[in-house]
């Protein structure tokens, strides 16, 4: 078909399936039945016009539509009216894109930017076909995801060639400009853009150029990096379970910077109002909504008056705000004879776990691994010590310490002061704190912060030094009046947070408040 007008097919796309889409409305509405994924309807549209077809000026050609009635089914569950599918596809001429891959392909989109129309073999069209039972099944549990959404196969033989395609969803709006463009599959094996693919406007660029543009990866929020994976996980354990592989996450990349945006807006603003029409909104079309739906874009990373025309908000490694627009494209690959022992070939003159084409199972877990490491990661909202519990626990002893300090008062002081005589070790204070607590009248006097945080508990010695000579010895004789610092500095090795107990005397205003522990 390389060989046939593209002129020609776009105008043979466009009757056949304005004819068909119209003659399928008289159908009445039911439930999808088993057989119906299998049907295959046929009409032949001749140049001259019938009682039927209307006239052309193409040559004569047969159009088919496989699955029409699961098809529809599929066009209503993301909210496509007939109308609108015949607006977009049928109104004005088809724009033929350029291909980047090695299937040889035909890309066209519609001029208002909702749908593409691929070229597909013989073999992939066939895949599809079986793979729509389990497809249904899938929709019907969860329409959100990052899968292509098909939304009709057809069929153009003309001079003896057939013309298979399938009508996809549109993951790169053309209304907004990629800055970058990436096909990643997570493999490293010749994963690198060729040079004339780079000589191009707008490039599609691959693994190996995304770790080096891109080497720390792009940086979410907690929660859309949690929605993302999650669906990057669900779509790859059905693609698993229908044995398919070699697919690839294409990724477009918007980088809202205000001399970029002064320079795009304009041509950006008039493209998007002229070539889309108000009234049309396919449902779980665009990458947020793919991921965890409308209303949950909110995020500080991009301001309320952006139009982000659905991306998912994120950052680079330099700071620079983007809008990611994503889908999982090429899923007609199945595991079969040819790509076992493409496989088989490659692993014997490289790396077999690095080739692209796997065992679908192990091609899913690399593809995550990849994802969720170099490309995708969770911003950190703060660097602190490694340990969460330590950081809690310096928090809780700081709190405590502010506490004890800021609420002594001499009236507790005089009233508690001989009750711990001198001499008093550290392990007799320890029981005498536990005993107590059952008589709130009897508590002991605590010198300063650091006696009081060896009430609680064991200080380990890795993560807390002592700025003052004092010995490790368990029990420890000392006064509560004489002989002790003023001040008792702990330094904490990790976060490098100083506390300070100014006096040697803790008071309290009142008696109420008889037990006092910090813990570390």
């Amino acid at each position: 078909f390389m060989q046939t007008a593209s002129s020609a097919i776009k105008g043979a796309i466009q009757l056949g399936i304005g004819y068909t889409v119209g003659k399928l409305t008289s159908k009445p509405d039911r439930d999808v039945l088993m057989q119906d994924f299998y049907v295959v309807e046929s009409v032949f549209l001749p140049s001259e016009g019938s009682n039927l077809t209307p006239a052309h000026h193409y040559p004569d050609f047969r159009f088919k539509t496989y699955a029409p009635l699961a098809f529809r089914y599929f066009r209503e569950l993301f909210g496509i009216k007939p109308d609108d599918y015949l607006y977009s596809i049928c109104s004005e001429p088809l724009i033929e894109l350029s291909n980047p891959g090695a299937s040889g392909s035909l890309f066209f989109v519609t001029s208002d930017d909702e749908f593409i129309i691929k070229t597909v073999q013989h073999k992939e069209a066939e895949f599809l076909q079986k793979l729509l039972p389990g497809y249904y099944m899938n929709l019907n549990q969860n329409p959100r995801t990052l899968l292509p959404k098909f939304y009709g196969l057809y069929c153009v033989q003309s001079g003896g060639i057939n013309i298979r395609i399938v009508v996809m969803n549109n993951v790169l709006p053309r209304a907004l400009r990629m800055h970058f463009t990436y096909d990643l599959k997570g493999s490293t094996y010749k994963r690198r853009a060729s040079r004339k693919e780079r000589e191009k406007s707008n490039p599609t660029f691959k693994d190996l150029d995304f770790l080096q543009d891109m080497h720390e990866a792009l940086y979410f929020d907690s929660e859309t990096h949690s929605a993302l994976m999650k669906t990057l996980q669900r779509d790859c354990r059905v693609l698993e379970s229908f044995k398919i592989m070699d697919y690839s996450l294409l990724l477009g990349i918007h980088i809202l910077d205000s001399n970029m945006k002064e320079k795009d807006g304009e041509c950006s603003q008039s493209t998007s109002d002229a070539k889309r029409p108000g009234g049309q909104k396919v449902l779980y079309s665009t990458a947020m909504e793919s991921i965890q739906g409308p209303g949950k874009a909110g995020d500080s990373v991009i301001t309320e008056a952006t139009n982000t025309m659905g991306g998912i908000p994120a950052k680079s490694h330099k700071g620079e705000k983007l809008l990611l627009f994503m889908g999982i494209i090429d899923i007609l690959q199945s595991y079969r004879l040819m790509k076992k022992l493409e496989h088989s070939w490659k692993a014997l003159v490289y790396d077999g776990d690095s080739v692209s084409v796997h065992r679908p199972s192990f091609y899913a877990d690399r593809f995550l691994k990849f994802m969720s490491t170099r490309v995708f990661k969770k911003v950190q909202a703060l660097r602190t010590s490694p340990s969460k519990k330590r950081c809690n626990s310096i928090a809780a002893l700081k709190a405590a310490s502010q506490e004890i300090v800021s609420t002594a008062s001499q009236e507790w002081k005089d009233e508690s002061h001989g009750i711990l005589a001198e001499g008093q070790s550290y392990s007799s204070l320890d029981e005498e704190v536990l005993s107590s607590r059952h008589r709130p009248d009897l508590v002991p006097s605590t010198p300063s912060l650091f006696e009081a945080a060896s009430l609680a508990t064991t200080i380990s010695a890795s993560s807390l030094n002592v700025d003052q000579p004092c010995q490790r010895d368990e029990s420890v004789p000392f006064s509560s009046s004489k002989g002790l610092p003023s001040s008792s500095t702990f330094t904490l090795e990790d976060s490098a947070i100083y506390l300070t107990s100014e006096q040697s005397t803790l008071e309290m205003e009142n008696d109420n408040a008889s037990v006092l522990d910090v813990y570390l």
